[in-house]
């Protein structure tokens, strides 16, 4: 759909109706929403919780609608074990729209459009939690505790332990059964990797076009200097991802680890450092980048819904050694399966497994070209992303329904980009 003029209503947004699960940071769902925030300043934007400042302007610019829980004094620091309550604050009816889009890996996909309104869902992933990553979302790590004669008290923890896994699994089949049946909101789903796209299937019934999410390569670009001899880890740190597996490898290998991120896990993968591994906390996108233009290769030992991290570490030309599920298997060409590899895959959630992966890496290090890495990471870049994404909308818009499956095969990058030549082995 071509609009007719920049100043229409249509055109800036009145009438679009855009939900955030939670606006608390500028992490890979941010960056996706970011652009329509971009293409229609006027629109409405609906979410559970909101902390000014957390993200970027072009989204601060909207007309921002936190929910009923986002008054709880200090509520940013805790949110997150809101997950009980979050269906009764989400579900939001929305008076008068043209148009809802949904981005949602939560409750997002909830919101209520007015009869005959069509809502798109831009699904990151059905709920993790209560669907196929429950068990690693709420895997035990301590150690049982011990009485005064030192023997493990195991009746009382392991009573304790069952009663609690009763009580959670009662709350998640509630969750299970109000995600399935706030689904049926939803007019048309897109998902953002065939990872998710059959989870959408298995969960809901439901099929999904897929439209992969946006990197920037103009910003993540490579410098093609000499590589350090320390590998890199760039995220959120939940528990689910798996980081103390990587430490655990880099600590036995002898091997630097820099960690850049925050979350959850912060405070036990500190536990787990040891002399080889350094933890960074939040750095700004601009340090990021220098760690991923310098690292040996980005270690990624949890399963993703699709993974941003790795395809900017490719855009500055950076490996990614990782496990071989999820997104990750849609956006890196592995060692052993492509001609021209771009990381590595192990294919169990061991410490074994990633010693081995790393250890694979160093010995075939001379078959990675950092120039076929940058290659990979320009199919996914954000102009593509913008395009698909928003001739889908148009064509929801206009009243048609869209046609194809837009990433049945990704498009090449263009030919006027300019990839360097350099020596093929740049590694310390």
């Amino acid at each position: 759909m071509i609009w007719p003029d920049s100043s229409t209503p249509a055109k800036q947004g009145q009438g679009i109706v855009l939900v955030h699960d939670w606006l608390t940071g500028m992490r890979g769902g941010e960056k996706c929403l970011e652009p329509v925030c971009r293409r229609w300043p006027q629109a409405q934007l609906w979410t559970l919780f909101y902390r000014r400042g957390s993200v970027s302007p072009v989204i601060e610019r909207l007309r921002i609608r936190p929910s009923w829980l986002n008054r709880w004094p200090g509520v940013a620091r805790y949110y997150r074990y809101l997950l009980p309550l979050m269906p009764l604050a989400a579900g939001w009816r929305i008076p008068q729209a043209k148009l809802v889009i949904s981005f949602s890996h939560a409750v997002a996909k909830s919101a209520q459009p007015p009869p005959g309104v069509p809502h798109v869902c831009y699904c990151f992933t059905p709920m993790r939690y209560a669907w196929h990553m429950k068990d690693a979302y709420f895997r035990p790590y301590a150690s049982p505790p011990s009485g005064p004669s030192g023997k493990d008290l195991w009746w009382p923890t392991q009573l304790g332990r069952r009663l609690q896994d009763w009580g959670r699994e009662q709350l998640l089949e509630v969750l299970r059964q109000w995600d399935r049946t706030t689904a049926a909101r939803v007019t048309h789903f897109l998902a953002i990797s065939q990872t998710v796209r059959r989870r959408i299937w298995e969960c809901y019934q439901r099929e999904a076009t897929v439209i992969y999410p946006p990197v920037d390569t103009d910003f993540y670009t490579p410098t093609f200097q000499k590589r350090e001899p320390f590998y890199l880890i760039v995220s959120a740190l939940a528990p689910y991802k798996r980081f103390d597996l990587a430490v655990a490898a880099c600590e036995r290998l002898r091997r630097h680890l820099v960690i850049i991120g925050t979350g959850q896990d912060y405070r036990r993968l500190q536990t787990l450092a040891g002399s080889y591994t350094r933890l960074l906390g939040w750095q700004p996108d601009e340090v990021v980048r220098d760690y991923l233009r310098r690292a040996q290769a980005l270690l990624f030992p949890g399963e993703e819904d699709f993974g941003i991290v790795p395809l900017e570490a490719q855009a500055c030309g950076c490996p990614v050694i990782g496990l071989g599920r999820g997104g990750l298997t849609e956006t890196v060409l592995p060692l052993g399966s492509s001609p021209s590899p771009t990381g590595v895959f192990f294919q169990e959630q061991t410490v074994e497994a990633v010693m081995e992966a790393i250890l694979q890496w160093e010995r075939h290090r001379d078959a990675f070209d950092p120039r076929q890495a940058r290659r990979q990471a320009l199919r996914f870049r954000r102009p593509r992303y913008e395009a698909q994404l928003f001739a889908y909308l148009d064509a929801i818009l206009a009243g048609h329904t869209p046609q194809g499956e837009p990433t049945t095969l990704l498009p090449s990058p263009p030919a006027a980009v300019d990839i360097p030549q350099i020596p093929q082995r740049q590694a310390a």
